[in-house]
């Protein structure tokens, strides 16, 4: 039997590659349409994805969502976030990059002093946010970024940020001396080679200018926040599907309730006028 080893020929006994001859093949419009919604919703797995291929109107199994997302990962095609680390401090750097600045350091020319510095943001009750702010202390071009947290990696993120959106070399970043400004973004500082005064204790006034700044972007900031918290709501009952809902959404969840309840009331109504026609 072919495939079986013959002792009349030795090459049976080589290994053969066990990879199917036949390779499993999707339609353009099912890959564009995992692509699509995968770009759309980040971060959401196969199985959440195969129920808005469902509706609509694609048949495939999760299984198949998964291996056309790794395809795409493979081509390059589909470009994942950068995740947002979040750890406890291990390894710290012996010493520290940033220094005081000099007392006779002056900021003549665009980017020879940005300022950067976070502040509490609180869109709705109970929901904390961190407000990235930078500001040009010449040109005073700003950049602006929220976070759900404030630490050391998302500060270095921070830096992309910076040299995307402003339209100048950056020189010099001042900062307090807050744990966001530690680790990751010094050494982000020096690994650009950007110069990085730190701020004595209680000196937020030498930042001037960046705190002048948060009072300007905060209040359109938050506008902004609540209008993107309410399309997230209504993607998240509307549109998200829910494992513990058996895959169903809020929104589905609560209609189905609905119906069941009329329907258990007319049942209820319809056995009750039985019983007293009896009687």
């Amino acid at each position: 039997m072919e495939g079986h080893y013959n002792p009349q020929h030795i090459e049976t006994l080589e290994d053969r590659p066990h990879r199917p001859k036949r390779q499993p093949t999707y339609s353009a419009d099912l890959v564009n349409a995992v692509l699509r919604l995968r770009e759309e919703y980040p971060g959401w797995g196969k199985d959440k994805l195969l129920i808005l291929l469902y509706r609509e109107g694609f048949a495939c199994s999760a299984s198949t969502v998964g291996r056309i997302l790794h395809k795409l990962k493979e081509r390059g095609v589909l470009k994942e976030p950068l995740p947002n680390h979040i750890s406890a401090r291990k390894n710290q750097r012996q010493g520290s990059y940033s220094v005081r600045k000099a007392k006779d350091y002056v900021a003549k020319d665009p980017g020879d002093m940005i300022e950067v510095a976070t502040l509490d943001v609180r869109p709705l009750p109970g929901m904390v946010l961190k407000h990235f702010i930078a500001r040009d202390v010449v040109s005073r071009w700003d950049a602006v970024e929220a976070h759900t947290r404030a630490t050391s990696h998302t500060a270095s993120g921070f830096i992309d940020t910076l040299l995307k959106r402003m339209p100048l070399p950056i020189k010099t970043i001042q900062v307090d001396g807050g744990s966001e400004f530690q680790d990751a973004f010094e050494e982000e500082c020096h690994r650009r080679g950007i110069k990085l005064f730190v701020l004595p204790p209680r000196s937020a006034e030498l930042n001037g200018h960046v705190e002048r700044a948060q009072r300007t972007h905060t209040s359109f900031e938050i506008l902004e926040l609540k209008q993107a918290l309410l399309k997230w709501q209504e993607v998240y009952n509307t549109i998200r599907p829910h494992q513990a809902l058996g895959y169903l959404t809020p929104k589905e969840f609560l209609e189905r309730y609905q119906q069941n309840r009329r329907k258990e009331k007319v049942s209820l109504s319809m056995s009750t006028s039985t019983t007293n026609c009896k009687t």
